[in-house]
């Protein structure tokens, strides 16, 4: 760990030190308060936690009796899980306390802070998935928000996406829109998914994929706590790319010119260089380099985070500091210390004003810092040649006794670990080793700032139940480069004799960059709104309205963007209860978008759900069997404008074009025009219906299930059947095109004690199966034609492997296919390149022949995680899989790795190539050393399976036993 490092880690821990003496100095006078805590038919209540000024704290044993020392006639915080806490003054504590036991699902822990509302969860109607942090973090621990929606929020593909529809919108304490990267999971207290358009109506257009709501930790009256979570550990790579080393190389591209015809003595390798590199003769001279070995076996990291909460019933308090530190793979110039640095503060602060209104302040502070070289040598590993130079030259290997040429030269050479920077002719003064090491660096900041205020007003003066909140949010985040851009002197076309370097010739100059450069990368400034007025009522004991209208205005601005993103929208949600059994919600917002044409810019998204509590029925009341059972329903249409991709897209786009003249030699300029108007262009739609049921068992298994099916409908296209080809640049866009999203999810949790053992299961299925329901569409073979398909269908040739010796007819000393085999549009074929199925008989293989090969989204995935726990051991695994999609070897994530052209590195995959010899055998078509037309287009040949299961996180736990402090 370098010094800076440790200097970081100490001033944090300085400061928490600081804060938790400031927070825990003794104060012994007070008075001794002793009281019963008791249920509603008087029998006593064990472990109730009672929480008084200061920090003080007690719980209540086996008889329900407790004692606490209370400095003043200050408010006790008096709760216990499953009942409804209660705040009592010294002067209003007799000698019994009665708590009153919440509904099921309707507990403290149970409130789901939906963002603009809160709900608990026995109340909601929509396909609702909440996770509580609460104790989890203690066994289950990841420092990013995304690795802990992954696996464990039912309904969820990866991290975002939502039933497969799309990337959701997160929404955090309140806030649309904002980047969960910033937070660490230390912050976060609630997670909730929205999924079906009951649920996120509120959320206007920005809520068409769904909505992942996420809620950070906030002070509590009484519950003053302090924590400091210290982790480090090494990360290692899985496994790295295996490219060949130079000799193979040599061997390989010699066979590769042979198959294209070259003359055996005009190879680009003579067997005595093959022979000296493969020996490792002398490394300079014949250089087998691969950059991948200056990858770190393994990389450090160092996480530290402080936590300070508390409060009275006045005001309280949340602060999180953190610091982050993640080792570069590649870290060959110590004094870049490359890396990622990472520094956050948050503060979340809600207070009192008088008897109606309070209010809270929240404020984060985000800087990160990542150094590196200025050229990514992982990157550069993907196309630099084993064999085409030496990057570091050994001095010791230079013969300057007997070339004075030499010494001189080397006199004045910057000399690093012993060796010359070197490189190649034809690569000149900046080869990616010498930029790494003498090149300077570059530092990527980050730096971000968040605010946000909220009003309470509890308006019961007026009529009981009636309250209102005002809401304001500001973010501002700003990309910069700084960077030092040194020139250096690099060596090479070394000359030889006896091993010995007898000569080199230099390349560029040593020159240190006496300024820093600073390069913008970007901003983004938002500026958020919203106002809204509730009314929460019981009429007649039995029947309850729960009334929300909300007004929404939201401004992001990006760098390089001239139209700022606009969103705004009235919300209306109107929920209906009887009993507590029967739940009818209403929701619904008007949506306003500066995309559409004006008159067809304000939209109406009505939304209808249906909740029974089933179990509340006399027949299953006393079940030992079924605790809760509730049967929900919902559907309704979501209008948007997320896809509309741009502005003005309703209007003529006319631009300039070129000149041209008359015959009077007058110069004119053409108009050009991309696209025609539609002023009835409208919304998307979100079409959703959903059903389910969620339930509990046997008092310890939780399931959940919902079907559902959503439609997006009126997308906008250019139609293509609507218009002739020779009308395309007049075509307007239209909505049109629809994607149908059909499937289900389930979620069970199990949770078991059998004395001090308890044993918690956990699962989640999504199926997800997606299809363009509605394309227009006019192609020539309706095998090509998209709608019906599932959306992420890969197109592309069937491959009947390769071409074989027998299929061709030597005609003078040119191979030609037989009659009767359809001829490949792509260039001339040779045994050992991939055959391809001629679909439309015409025995011309071309894109024509380009069918449904497969899909590359994954229908199901699924999560599971176990969570044993004994006294204070806990072991937690999660696990996460997915299955039924394909991926593309030919996909730009892999660069040229499976398919090396021309002069293009070679990997371990064409080991498998095809040769006469290996015909029956081979998985990797003909080596050629030209541009191959035929082999590397997308086909069934370069399809693979992306179905994995692997472990997230393996967890063991040891809790310390808890240390109170009493004031």
């Amino acid at each position: 760990m370098k010094i800076n490092k440790i200097y970081r880690l100490y001033t944090l821990l300085c400061f928490t030190m600081l804060c938790f003496i400031g927070m825990v100095t003794a104060q012994s006078a007070g008075t001794e308060l002793s009281a019963t805590v008791v249920d509603e038919q008087g029998n006593p209540l064990s472990g109730v936690n009672i929480y008084g000024p200061g920090g003080s704290q007690a719980s209540t044993n086996v008889n329900g009796v407790f004692k606490i020392i209370l400095p003043n006639d200050d408010i006790v915080r008096i709760e216990k899980k499953g009942y409804e806490s209660k705040f009592l003054s010294l002067s209003t504590i007799g000698d019994k306390i009665t708590l009153v036991k919440s509904d099921f699902l309707a507990s403290e822990d149970d409130v789901i802070k939906m963002g603009v509302t809160t709900r608990d969860r026995r109340g909601i109607v929509g396909s609702v998935s909440s996770v509580n942090t609460k104790d989890r973090l203690t066994y289950d621990n990841t420092q990013f928000v995304r690795d802990y929606i992954a696996g464990l929020t039912v309904g969820v593909r990866g991290s975002s996406n939502i039933r497969g529809i799309g990337d959701a919108l997160f929404v955090i304490d309140g806030v649309f829109g904002r980047d969960p990267n910033v937070l660490n999971m230390e912050e976060v207290e609630q997670i909730t998914v929205l999924k079906d358009a009951n649920a996120v109506a509120l959320y206007g257009s920005q809520g068409r994929n769904g909505v992942i709501i996420i809620n950070t930790k906030r002070g509590k009256i009484n519950k003053k706590e302090v924590n400091v979570n210290v982790r480090s550990g090494i990360r290692t790579p899985l496994a790295l790319p295996n490219y060949l080393d130079a000799a193979t190389y040599m061997d390989l591209f010699n066979e590769a010119q042979l198959n294209d015809g070259i003359d055996p003595l005009l190879l680009r390798f003579d067997q005595d260089l093959i022979q000296n590199t493969r020996n490792g003769l002398n490394p300079t001279q014949y250089p087998d380099f691969d950059l991948l070995e200056l990858a770190q076996p393994f990389v450090t990291t160092h996480n530290v985070i402080s936590e300070f909460s508390g409060g009275n019933d006045k005001s309280q308090y949340y602060v999180n500091v953190g610091w982050l530190y993640n080792e570069d793979w590649v870290n060959i110039n110590e004094d870049i210390s490359a890396g990622t640095n990472r520094f956050n503060v948050r503060g979340n602060i809600d207070f009192q004003v008088n008897d109606w209104i309070t209010s809270s302040l929240d404020g984060v502070f985000i800087v990160n810092n990542s150094r590196s070289s200025r050229v990514d040598l992982l990157d550069a590993a993907t196309t630099f040649l084993p064999f085409e130079y030496a990057p570091l030259i050994p001095v010791n290997t230079l013969d300057t006794e007997n070339n004075p040429d030499l010494a001189t030269l080397l006199a004045g050479a910057n000399i690093f670990n012993g060796n010359l920077l070197g490189t190649a002719r034809q690569v000149g003064d900046n080869p990616p080793v010498a930029n790494a090491i003498a090149g300077g660096f570059q530092n990527r900041v980050v730096r971000g700032t968040q605010f946000n205020n909220s009003i309470n007003f509890d308006l019961s003066r007026i009529t009981e139940g009636l309250s209102a909140k005002t809401y304001l949010s500001f973010d501002f985040f700003e990309t910069y480069t700084t960077s030092i851009q040194n020139q250096f002197r690099t060596f090479g076309d070394p000359t030889f004799e006896n091993d010995k370097i007898t000569g080199l010739v230099d390349f560029g100059q040593d020159r240190r960059d006496l300024s820093e450069n600073v390069e913008s990368n970007g901003f983004i400034t938002r500026v958020g709104m919203y106002a809204l007025v509730n009314y929460d009522k019981t009429f007649a004991t039995n029947h309850s309205i729960n009334t929300t209208v909300l007004g929404y205005y939201n401004s992001d601005k990006r760098d390089g963007r001239v139209q700022t993103d606009r969103d705004s929208h009235l919300g209306f949600q109107m929920t209906y209860d009887f009993k507590k059994k029967l739940f009818v919600d209403f929701s619904g917002a008007y949506v306003h978008s500066i995309k559409l044409p004006e008159g067809n810019r304000g939209g109406f998204s009505p939304t209808v759900g249906l909740g029974y509590i089933l179990s509340e029925d006399a027949f299953l009341k006393d079940s030992k069997f079924i605790n809760y059972l509730k049967l929900k329903a919902s559907g309704g249409i979501i209008k948007s404008d997320r896809g509309i991709d741009g502005y003005y897209l309703y209007d003529e786009n006319y631009s300039r074009g070129n000149n041209f003249t008359w015959a009077d030699d007058v110069s004119n300029r053409r108009q050009n025009i991309s696209q025609g108007a539609n002023p009835n262009l409208g919304y998307e739609e979100r079409i959703d219906f959903n059903v389910g049921f969620e339930s509990y068992l046997m008092n310890s298994l939780w399931l959940e299930a919902n079907y559902f099916r959503t439609e997006l409908d009126k997308q906008l296209v250019f139609l293509a059947d609507q218009y002739p080809s020779y009308y395309d640049t007049f075509r307007p866009r239209d909505n049109f095109n629809a994607n149908l999203y059909t499937g289900f999810e389930l979620g069970l949790n199990f949770n078991k004690t059998f004395n001090d053992f308890s044993i918690g299961i956990g699962a989640n299925v999504l199926y997800s199966q997606t299809e363009a329901s509605k394309r227009s569409e006019t192609n020539e073979f309706a095998y090509q034609n998209r709608q019906g398909l599932e959306l992420s269908t890969i197109f592309g040739l069937e491959d009947l492997g390769f071409y074989s010796e027998s299929d061709f007819t030597n005609v003078n000393g040119e191979l030609v296919l037989n009659n009767g085999l359809p001829v490949p549009n792509f260039g001339a074929v040779q045994p050992g390149d991939i055959r391809y199925a001629d679909q439309n008989g015409d025995d011309i293989i071309d894109q024509n022949d380009n069918v449904a090969i497969g899909q590359s989204a994954n229908p199901w995935t699924y999560g599971i995680n176990l969570n044993l726990n004994y006294k204070r051991f806990n072991l937690f695994v999660l696990g996460t899989g997915q299955t039924g999609g394909l991926g593309n070897k030919l996909s730009n994530n892999f660069n040229n790795y499976y398919s090396p052209n021309g002069a293009d590195k070679y990997s371990e995959v064409v080991l498998g190539r095809w040769t006469p010899q290996t015909a029956d055998t081979a998985t990797f078509p003909r080596l050629s050393a030209q541009n191959n037309q035929n082999n590397f287009r997308t086909s069934t040949f370069w399809l693979y399976d992306t179905t994995f299961f692997r472990i997230n996180r393996a967890q063991l736990t040891y809790e310390l036993l808890k240390v109170y402090v009493i004031n």
